[in-house]
């Protein structure tokens, strides 16, 4: 059988496995290692940000914030890491990844570790300014470096297990640090969970090869080819805008089951907040499981010779048409029948790999950091408006239908973007001056 065209989904004979073209020096066992410190690492970050929320009852009462105050607080994290998102991106292409990873991580845990210490809201906001900085570093550059790492035909695992660490973060993190407030005090929490995290900067140091080549790579034939472009320009083009569409409904969806699911699951099914919070870790958890499982299963197809486009954009497609669970999860009246339905929409998890590599594979050759970072800038303005608008949706109709119905909705309307705006997955012909 002959292909029928660029996009034809059917197998065609494939070159050597491209797993093995790896960047010299740097051995296969020692990139699953550097993805799975990037994956710990994710987990470490998340449950840095969760360390403030459970803990801010307690906060409050000591520092006499009032709700304003606690808002701010909440917020001041994402100044920094949203609007930093494109400037570190930059950076991420440029220099070296080994030590502006182990800078930003040394400053977040720092920032963790000294919110322990804070006296008054001044320095609360600050530290949460500087741990927002510091974290501003995880996509773009834990992108870049499995760009560097791996052929595209093999980047779907990788990127899934880059996930998966922040699901975990999101499942085990509120739960630990709970217990390390409730049994060592706010303050002691804080010292434990920041400043233990620099423990990591050992392993992450000793693996990682010194000289190690910062490629701009995009593309197999270039794997091993060495670009240091000279340009702070962001090429912008159709790719990069259907890409940040699709990632701002994704982050839309996504923060709407961080932020409102265990008050919903409280007020609307009343169960208890334990009940609650075992319940949103389940969802968090399935989301974690499905990341890497579905980047796999797209590199396999892919390594057997189907189209990569195809079947990037076909399993993301299959991943978010799960999200439409939640529309008759907030339909049923049984919370028993409820919950399942809610975890089976948690399965958008597996589109998180294919959505990492479609930003890698269709980034011009050096600007991989500078493109995830633009994405996710916007993702995380889909994050702030989700639950807003949300809140909004349950205030004028005392329902939470309305909101639960339209996340799923954006979230489609992600994936026609990827359809219509998306073409090819392959980078820019142009490199970089």
């Amino acid at each position: 059988m002959t292909q029928q065209g660029p996009d034809a989904l059917a197998p065609t004979p494939s070159s050597p496995p491209q797993s093995e073209r790896t960047i010299p020096g740097v051995s296969n066992a020692r990139r699953w290692v550097l993805v799975g410190l990037l994956g710990l690492a994710a987990l470490i970050n998340y449950l840095d940000r969760a360390t403030l929320s459970v803990a801010l009852p307690l906060i409050a009462s000591d520092l006499s914030l009032d709700p304003t105050a606690k808002g701010l607080v909440l917020s001041a994290f994402f100044w920094s890491y949203a609007l930093l998102q494109v400037p570190v991106g930059l950076l991420a292409d440029r220099w070296s990844l080994r030590w502006l990873y182990a800078g930003a991580f040394a400053l977040w845990s720092a920032a963790c570790g000294l919110t322990g210490a804070v006296g008054g809201l001044a320095a609360l906001i600050l530290v949460r300014i500087v741990l927002g900085a510091g974290e501003s570093v995880y996509l773009p550059s834990s992108v870049k470096l499995i760009t560097t790492l791996f052929p595209s035909r093999d980047r779907g695992l990788p990127n899934g297990l880059l996930d998966s660490g922040t699901r975990l973060g999101l499942a085990l993190g509120a739960p630990l640090v709970a217990w390390l407030t409730v049994r060592y005090g706010w303050r002691a929490m804080f010292y434990l969970v920041g400043f233990l995290a620099l423990v990591w900067l050992l392993p992450w140091l000793l693996a990682f090869p010194s000289p190690f080549p910062n490629p701009a790579v995009a593309s197999p034939a270039q794997e091993r080819t060495v670009q240091r472009p000279s340009s702070w320009q962001l090429t912008i083009d159709r790719n990069l805008v259907g890409c940040c569409l699709g990632f701002f409904c994704y982050g839309y969806y996504q923060y709407l089951l961080v932020t409102w699911l265990p008050d919903y699951f409280v007020r609307v099914r009343h169960f208890t907040l334990l009940e609650a919070g075992a319940y949103a870790s389940l969802t968090y958890l399935v989301w974690s499981i499905s990341a890497p499982l579905a980047g796999w299963i797209s590199d396999r197809l892919i390594r057997r010779g189907w189209n990569e486009t195809r079947v990037r954009k076909g399993v993301l497609s299959v991943a978010f048409s799960t999200g439409l669970f939640l529309i008759p999860a907030a339909l049923v009246a049984k919370a028993t029948t409820a919950v399942p339905l809610v975890t089976a929409a948690s399965l958008v998890g597996g589109s998180t790999a294919n959505l990492l590599v479609i930003f890698q594979c269709c980034a011009p050759r050096g600007q991989v950091g500078a493109w995830m970072g633009m994405g996710n800038f916007i993702g995380n303005i889909g994050g702030v408006l989700s639950p807003l608008i949300t809140g909004i949706l349950i205030s004028r109709t005392g329902s939470y239908f309305p909101g639960f119905a339209l996340a799923p909705l954006v979230l489609m309307a992600g994936l026609l973007s990827f359809w219509l705006i998306v073409r090819e997955l392959k980078p820019l012909e142009r490199t970089i001056p």
